[in-house]
């Protein structure tokens, strides 16, 4: 046996040549790294990261331009601030409003809520609070629902070329169809019995849009005497409500009623089988006509 062998599972030997005690390029050994004054160490110094405090300004920039971006394009916060929307909406919840689809050319639909510039004289008695500058920045941004802008928000019963009406003691009735209101209008309140309206035609372009607390809801009823009869223009929506973001304990999404999508109560659709067979009459018409024409011409 050869003297000084040793077990291939011992560790290999500590030679000035081993392969194993050469230390990393650029490494010391004490664990420090080579700088440009070390030998050979070159000019290729690690950056420092920038500090966070150096970085913060930059983040709330950006921060501040998506906020404001969200705010013009997709959705708004807004405050209720009566009671008129109860027991669907409370005084003081905020509501998150979709502005994003008006973009695309949606338009309000039967059943919505949603918010709506002051069409003219809906608010003349109402005072705006006078909030302070962080109030006014925060609203600007979006992240506060706005204290000065005059803005309402309610129900959309009807839209451009729907015809609504509400007799004493009896429902709303759209295009022909009674709707079944008792799951959203408040407890105890009649459909319209403290305004009672109608047949009214709603112009193409506006909507017709009642409370859900009837009775203490100054809404399109009573204001028939004001240019547009009542209704709304569609470019005073702002959007609609899709979700009751706070208080926490509140929070809840805003569906269109069941009721709104009743059969045949869409005018359009009403209208359409006889749309359609005028449309067909009138080229078959003209076509025996020119035809009996040219028979009587020949003769």
């Amino acid at each position: 046996m050869a003297v000084g062998a040793r077990s291939g599972h011992e560790e290999p030997e500590d030679r000035p040549g081993n392969p194993e005690n050469v230390e990393s390029a650029g490494t010391t050994a004490d664990g420090a790294g080579s700088d440009g004054d070390s030998p050979g160490g070159g000019d290729s110094a690690v950056k420092k990261p920038r500090s966070f405090w150096k970085e913060l300004p930059l983040l709330i920039g950006i921060a501040l331009v998506l906020a404001l971006l969200i705010k013009t394009f997709l959705v708004q916060a807004f405050s209720i601030p009566s009671d008129s929307m109860q027991n669907t909406l409370q005084r003081g919840d905020r509501v998150l409003v979709d502005k994003l689809t008006p973009w695309f050319g949606a338009e309000p639909k039967r059943g919505e809520v949603v918010v709506f510039h002051d069409p003219g004289g809906w608010l003349e008695s109402t005072q705006t609070s006078n909030p302070n500058v962080v109030q006014k920045f925060l609203s600007f941004i979006g992240l506060m629902p706005s204290a000065e802008e005059k803005d309402l928000i309610k129900r959309v019963i009807a839209v451009g070329g729907d015809t609504v009406e509400c007799k004493k003691d009896g429902p709303v009735v759209v295009n022909g169809k009674a709707l079944d209101d008792k799951s959203f209008i408040f407890p105890g309140n009649t459909p319209c019995n403290d305004e009672p309206f109608g047949p009214i035609n709603v112009p193409e372009g506006r909507i017709w849009v009642m409370g859900d607390h009837r009775q203490n809801s100054l809404d399109s009823r009573y204001h028939q005497g004001l240019p547009g009869g009542g209704t709304v223009s569609n470019k005073e929506v702002v959007g609609r409500a899709i979700v009751v973001a706070w208080p926490i304990n509140r929070w809840s999404t805003l569906p269109v009623p069941n009721t709104f999508d009743q059969p045949g109560i869409n005018a359009a659709m009403g209208l359409a089988p006889g749309a359609l067979g005028v449309a067909g009459a009138v080229p078959l018409v003209m076509w025996r006509r020119k035809r009996l024409t040219s028979g009587r011409t020949a003769g």
